[in-house]
């Protein structure tokens, strides 16, 4: 299994085509197997001059892509100018297939999951897949019941096309074609691995409470008492230097299994706390709750980011070296969170050297935590590819 990535810096579109192809046959030869490629969202009235050409220059069987605010490559991010990350790989024994879901499909399969297989039937057996999706056309918690309910176990990871303002101006690759609208996705079966890393970017605060009052995404009650009185106390707790922190907003942690009984960091699903309501004490998260659930409310800074990604990639080492890597962060992470550039990208590539990877700046980003694939937000999502592990006694 082989890989290749890189970024090219211009407006011209020849340009980048030119040097995009050139470095990934340098680097695999005449052909790939699959390539992921990732577009500053200023050359989105370019795409399918892109389309036509993109998939011929960089040789590649399989390709999907999208336009982003902003493109990552294997040693920079690139944000607010025009810029293509691609990454290629050669990946023999793997069935790779691409496929695209409509927005009219779309919002059928979210009102009833159970018909995936109607819309969409992945190959055997499946490892895994990578969507890349319109926000403004796909219901993107209602396909991701739908890939949970059906392909059980099955990581989904990907993010949302960013840097569109309005409808219509999102471009979503699949080979020689672009969608305005939808999703596109590859799906991966057969002789890999891959380990996806969610890195919400969040250090939990004060105890865990049990929602004793909800309704959809509003919570009455935590512990029996109103969630701004919990607040208060939380608040009252803290040392300045987390005070402060409060202005990067306060953010509220679902655990994803209730029932077990510690909880720490990657046992919660982060959403954000959205608003209060004075009088009540109320409090109205940015996802639905449940009474009976757990929950704990959770912090979030650059240096608190940087360190949950570097503690998540630490045990990677142990499994060797990926081939090759995708990496969809928040549009709210790079320069708008980290006070230097390249973040995200330099965590990953101190802790492996020449790593192959590409991706971009996600308007919501797809991965998994406690086995279910979720909609998220400020993450960083890293999906590292190897071969699968063999058993030494049957090599």
């Amino acid at each position: 299994m082989k890989f290749a990535s890189v970024a090219v810096t211009s407006s011209n579109v020849d340009i980048l085509l030119r040097d995009a192809g050139r470095a990934v046959l340098d680097r695999l030869g005449e052909h790939a197997d699959v390539a992921f490629v990732f577009v500053n969202a200023a050359l989105a009235p370019r795409a399918e001059t892109l389309a036509a050409n993109l998939k011929r220059a960089i040789g590649a069987r399989v390709l999907i892509g999208c336009t982003g605010e902003g493109v990552i490559g294997p040693a920079h991010e690139i944000e607010d100018q025009p810029a293509m990350a691609v990454v290629a790989a050669q990946m023999p024994g793997v069935d790779i297939e691409a496929f695209s879901i409509s927005k009219r499909d779309l919002l059928k399969l979210s009102l009833n999951p159970g018909a995936l297989f109607s819309y969409y039937e992945p190959p055997y057996p499946l490892r895994f897949a990578v969507i890349l999706a319109d926000p403004f056309s796909t219901p993107m918690d209602g396909v991701l019941r739908a890939f949970n309910q059906e392909c059980d176990g099955i990581p989904i990871i990907g993010g949302m096309a960013s840097g569109a303002r309005q409808p219509g101006e999102t471009a979503l690759f699949m080979n020689e074609t672009v969608h305005r609208e939808g999703l596109v996705g590859v799906a991966f079966a057969g002789d890999v691995a891959v380990d996806v890393i969610v890195s919400q970017g969040c250090r939990p605060i004060g105890p865990v409470f049990e929602v004793t009052e909800a309704t959809h995404n509003v919570i009455d009650s935590l512990g029996g008492e109103s969630p701004m009185v919990r607040i208060q106390a939380l608040v009252d707790d803290l040392d300045e230097e987390d005070r402060d922190l409060l202005q990067n907003g306060l953010f509220i942690g679902r655990a994803i299994d209730s029932r077990k009984e510690r909880l720490g960091r990657g046992d919660f699903l982060v959403r954000g706390v959205m608003g209060v309501d004075g009088n009540s004490g109320a409090i109205a998260i940015g996802d639905t709750v449940s009474t009976g659930e757990r929950v704990q409310f959770h912090l979030r800074d650059a240096a608190t980011a940087r360190e949950d990604l570097e503690m998540m990639l630490s045990p990677q080492a142990l499994f060797g070296a990926p081939s090759g890597a995708l990496l969809f962060s928040c549009n709210g992470r790079g320069t708008r969170l980290y006070d230097e550039p390249d973040g995200d990208i330099s965590a990953i590539t101190s802790c492996f050297h020449g790593l192959d990877v590409a991706g971009f700046f996600c308007a919501g980003e797809i991965g998994p935590i406690g086995g279910k694939n979720f909609l998220h937000g400020h993450t960083a999502s890293l999906a590292l590819i190897r071969p699968p592990a063999r058993d030494p006694k049957h090599p």
